[in-house]
C-alpha cells in the first residue's frame, strides 16, 4: 500500500495476473498468431508503462495507444516495443510519427497524402496500418471502396503499407452474424489488397472476444484490449479463467453507531432499520467510485460482503458493519478486485449497478488513486490468486 504518511486509498495492480492473462490469450490465438497488446486510456487505468514493461517481456510484438501523447510517454519511458496510434494523425503531429519511431493507422486517403507529404520532405519512409471498416461504421475505409483507396495509396511512395486491419462490432455476442460477415468482407479487402500489389506483414481483426470466438487463418496478428486486465468481454466469456488485475483497497476511517430510524449521508436516501454500525471509509466518486453505487455497492471487510449505505460523497463512503465480528477502525477494506480471503468483487458486478461495462469502470478510477505494483501473489505454475 502506499506510504502511510498519506490516504490508504489505493489501486493494487497485479502484474503477474497481467502476466496470466496474456499466456491464456496467446494458447487461444496459437503460436502462428502475435499479440498486438492494447496499453491506450494509460492501460485501462492500470498504468501503461508498468503494463507495458511486462507485455513487452512476455512476448507482445507491438502496443497500441489511441494518442500520440500515449505513446511519447511510453518512449520517454524507455519502451522501444513497436507502437502503433489508433488515434487520427492530426496536423502538426507528423514530425512525432518520426521523431519517435510511431506508426499510425491510416483511415483516410487526405491524412495519407498529408503524412506523405511530410515524410517525403523529411527524407523518410513511415509505416502506416491501413484501417478498413467492414461493418463497425465508425472509422476505417469502407470497404466498398478499397479498390479506389488502395490506387490512391500506391501513389504515395514514402509510406509504407505495414499492416491491414479491421473492428469488430459485435465479436462479444458470438452468436451475432454481423462478425462472419465482416471477416468475409475482410478476406474480400485482403485479396484486394495484394491484387494491388501491396503485401502488408501485419493482417488483423481479433479483438479479446474475437480470439476467443473465431478462427482467423488469414490473420497473422490478434489485438486483445480488456482480456489483458482480467475483464470479460461480455457475460459470454465468463467460463474464461481470467485474473482481474485491479483491486481497489482503503481503509476503515470511522465507525459509529447510528439508532433506528437515522438518515446517513446527503439526502439521507439510507435510513436505518435497525441500530446500525456505520463505516465511513475515504474514497468517493472524486477517486471513480461512481455515484451511481449509492445504495447498491459492496465491499469485502474480514472476508465479508457489506452494502454501501447512503448517498456516495466526493471523498467518501459508508458501509452497513453490523454483522461484521470485530470490525475495527483501520481494517482494510476491498472495494474491486480480490480480498486476502480469496473473495472477488469483479468489474462486470460494478457495471451492471451503474449501467456501463467494466472498461468503463477500470478507466473510472481516477489518477488522484495512487497505484502500487504486486507480483507476488501468482505463485509459478498457479492460475489464481
Amino acid at each position: 500500500m502506499p506510504d502511510s504518511q498519506f490516504r490508504p486509498t489505493y489501486a493494487e495492480i497485479n502484474l503477474d495476473a497481467v502476466r496470466h492473462n496474456f499466456r491464456l490469450i496467446k494458447d487461444a490465438a496459437g503460436s502462428a498468431t502475435e499479440l498486438l497488446a492494447i496499453v491506450k486510456a494509460d492501460a485501462y487505468g492500470h498504468s501503461a508503462v508498468e503494463v507495458s514493461r511486462v507485455l513487452a517481456a512476455e512476448g507482445a510484438s507491438l502496443l497500441v495507444v489511441a494518442m500520440v501523447e500515449e505513446a511519447i510517454e511510453l518512449r520517454q519511458a524507455g519502451i522501444e516495443q513497436p507502437i502503433l496510434v489508433m488515434g487520427a494523425v492530426w496536423p502538426g503531429q507528423e514530425t512525432y510519427y518520426l521523431e519517435y519511431k510511431l506508426t499510425p493507422y491510416l483511415f483516410d486517403i487526405e491524412t495519407a497524402r498529408r503524412l506523405d507529404t511530410y515524410c517525403k520532405s523529411a527524407g523518410t519512409v513511415c509505416p502506416y496500418h491501413l484501417k478498413v471498416d467492414t461493418g463497425m461504421g465508425r472509422l476505417g475505409v469502407p470497404f466498398e471502396s478499397i479498390t479506389e483507396a488502395l490506387e490512391s495509396l500506391s501513389q504515395l511512395k514514402s509510406l509504407r503499407m505495414e499492416g491491414v486491419m479491421t473492428h469488430f462490432a459485435l465479436a462479444d455476442e458470438p452468436e451475432e452474424r454481423l462478425t462472419d460477415l465482416q471477416v468475409e468482407r475482410f478476406r474480400s479487402v485482403l485479396e484486394a489488397v495484394r491484387d494491388a500489389g501491396f503485401d502488408p506483414r501485419y493482417i488483423h481483426a481479433a479483438n479479446s472476444a474475437g480470439i476467443f470466438t473465431r478462427e482467423l487463418p488469414e490473420c497473422n496478428l490478434a489485438r486483445p484490449g480488456i482480456a489483458l486486465y482480467g475483464g470479460w468481454p461480455s457475460h459470454h466469456f465468463e467460463h474464461l479463467n481470467l485474473v482481474q488485475v485491479m483491486s481497489l483497497r482503503t481503509r476503515i476511517a470511522k465507525i459509529k453507531t447510528v439508532p433506528t430510524g437515522a438518515g446517513v449521508s446527503y439526502g439521507h436516501k439510507f435510513r436505518a432499520d435497525r441500530p446500525t454500525r456505520v463505516a465511513t471509509l475515504p474514497v468517493g466518486y472524486a477517486d471513480g467510485y461512481n455515484r451511481l453505487l449509492t445504495n447498491r455497492g459492496e465491499a469485502l471487510v474480514r472476508g465479508q460482503r457489506v452494502p454501501v449505505i447512503g448517498t456516495v460523497c466526493m471523498d467518501w463512503i459508508m458501509l452497513d458493519v453490523t454483522d461484521v465480528d470485530g470490525v475495527a477502525v483501520g481494517d482494510e477494506v476491498t472495494l474491486l478486485g480480490n480480498d486476502q480471503q480469496g473473495n472477488v468483487i469483479r468489474a462486470e458486478e460494478w457495471a451492471a449497478k451503474i449501467g456501463t461495462i467494466n472498461y468503463e469502470v477500470f478507466c473510472g478510477i481516477s489518477k488522484r488513486v495512487p497505484r502500487v505494483f504486486l507480483t507476488t501473489r501468482i505463485k509459478p505454475g498457479s492460475d489464481l490468486i
